[in-house]
C-alpha cells in the first residue's frame, strides 16, 4: 500500500485549481508595475487573486497585502508594535509579542487589552479554536483557520490578520497580510512602493494566481460541507486510537477544534519516536509545528495549557484533509496501536 499523508497542518497538498492557475500565469511575460498591454495583463492576475482571497475571507473592502508568507506577514503587522499574546502562538508571532497572556486549560486565552495584544483563531497544534476573538484585537492569526472553518475577517473584530497560501491547497512561500481599511503600517521591504508602499518588490505573479485560486477552492469545499466529512473521519480515528489505548491522553477534545485536527500524547513515549516510527510504516504525522528548522521539540503549546513534560514530550498531531479516507485512518490506528502496545510492553 502507498504512503498515507496526515499532515495537512504542515502544509496542504497543492490543489489542481492553484496548479492550473499558475501554469497559466506562466505564459504571462509582463512585469505588473508597467503600464504597456502586458503589463497590465501580469496586474489582472493580481488583483484577480487579491479579489479571490478577499472573499473567501469575508474581508471585502480590506486591503490584502500579498507576502513570502505568513511570518513575513506577522514580522509586516508586529514587528516594533510591544504587543502581548499568549504562549501558543506560532514562533513567527511570538517572536515579536511579549507572551503573557493566560492560557486555559483547554487552550482558551484570556485578552484584558485587546488593542495592545495578539491572538490565533486556530491552533495548529492541538485544533483548539477560540470560541471567540475580543473586539478591537490588534492582530489575529489566522493561518489555520482560513479555509477550513467558517469565518469572516469584517466580522471577526480584529484590526488585521496573517494568512498563508499553502495551509489551504495553495503554493508554497505567498501569503497575506489582512488590515482594515485606513490602518496604517511602515513598510519594512522597501524599494518600488509596490502593494500599496508597504512592501516593495516585484509582485509574485506565479504564487498569487495559486493562491487566489486554491482560496477559491477552500470557499467552495467550505460552502459545500467538505470539512465535515473530514470531521467525521477524525473523529472516528479518535475513537479507534481512544479504544485501543488506554493510557493516551486527547489534547483540546473538550471545546471547539478545527475539523481535521487530532493531538494526543501517551505520556514517556517520545514524540520523535512515534514520529519516525511512523514515517517507517508509511504514514507522515508531526510532532507540533513544522517550521522549527525540522526539529522535533517539546511543545512551548502544551506547556502553557497545563501539560507536564512527560505529557508535551510525547504529544504527536495527525490533520488530515478531504481525500483523506476512513480505511487511511483506520490502517493509521492498527500501526500506531501496534507501536503504542509494544512500548508498554517495555515500560511495564
Amino acid at each position: 500500500m502507498g504512503r498515507v499523508y496526515l499532515d495537512w497542518n504542515a502544509t496542504a497538498p497543492l490543489r489542481v485549481e492553484a496548479r492550473a492557475a499558475m501554469l497559466a500565469a506562466m505564459d504571462v511575460v509582463g512585469n505588473p508595475s508597467s503600464v504597456h498591454a502586458e503589463g497590465r495583463a501580469a496586474r489582472g492576475i493580481i488583483e484577480r487573486a487579491r479579489a479571490q482571497v478577499a472573499a473567501a475571507l469575508g474581508a471585502d473592502g480590506a486591503d490584502i497585502v500579498f507576502t513570502s508568507g505568513a511570518t513575513e506577514a506577522a514580522a509586516l503587522a508586529l514587528a516594533g508594535r510591544g504587543l502581548v499574546g499568549a504562549p501558543l502562538e506560532h514562533d513567527a508571532v511570538r517572536c515579536w509579542i511579549d507572551p503573557v497572556l493566560a492560557v486555559g486549560a483547554g487552550g482558551q486565552v484570556t485578552v484584558p487589552d485587546p488593542g495592545r495584544a495578539t491572538l490565533q483563531l486556530a491552533n495548529s497544534e492541538t485544533g483548539v479554536v477560540q470560541s471567540a476573538l475580543p473586539e478591537g484585537l490588534a492582530v489575529s492569526d489566522l493561518t489555520q483557520a482560513f479555509g477550513k472553518i467558517p469565518l469572516a475577517f469584517n466580522w471577526l473584530g480584529c484590526a488585521a490578520a496573517l494568512v498563508s497560501a499553502h495551509k489551504l491547497g495553495g503554493p508554497k512561500g505567498i501569503g497575506a497580510l489582512v488590515l482594515r481599511p485606513g490602518l496604517d503600517l511602515s513598510a519594512q521591504i522597501r524599494g518600488g512602493g509596490q502593494e500599496q508602499g508597504r512592501r516593495a518588490g516585484t509582485e509574485n505573479v506565479i504564487g498569487i494566481a495559486g493562491f487566489g485560486a486554491a482560496a477559491a477552492a477552500a470557499a467552495r469545499d467550505l460552502d459545500n460541507g467538505v470539512w465535515d466529512g473530514v470531521a467525521e473521519i477524525r473523529n472516528i480515528l479518535e475513537k479507534a486510537l481512544d479504544a485501543d489505548s488506554p493510557m493516551t491522553i486527547f489534547i483540546g477534545n473538550s471545546g471547539p477544534r478545527l475539523p481535521n485536527t487530532l493531538c494526543f500524547a501517551t505520556p514517556g513515549w517520545k514524540a520523535e519516536t512515534q514520529v519516525m516510527a511512523m514515517d517507517l510504516a508509511g504514514f507522515a504525522i508531526s510532532a507540533g509545528s513544522a517550521c522549527s528548522s525540522g526539529k522535533v521539540r517539546t511543545s512551548p503549546v502544551l506547556g502553557a495549557m497545563g501539560y507536564a513534560d512527560d505529557v508535551a514530550g510525547s504529544a504527536i498531531r495527525v490533520s488530515l484533509g478531504p481525500g483523506v479516507t476512513q480505511d487511511d485512518v483506520l490502517r493509521f490506528a492498527e500501526a500506531w496501536g501496534k507501536q503504542e502496545r509494544r512500548f508498554r510492553a517495555r515500560a511495564a
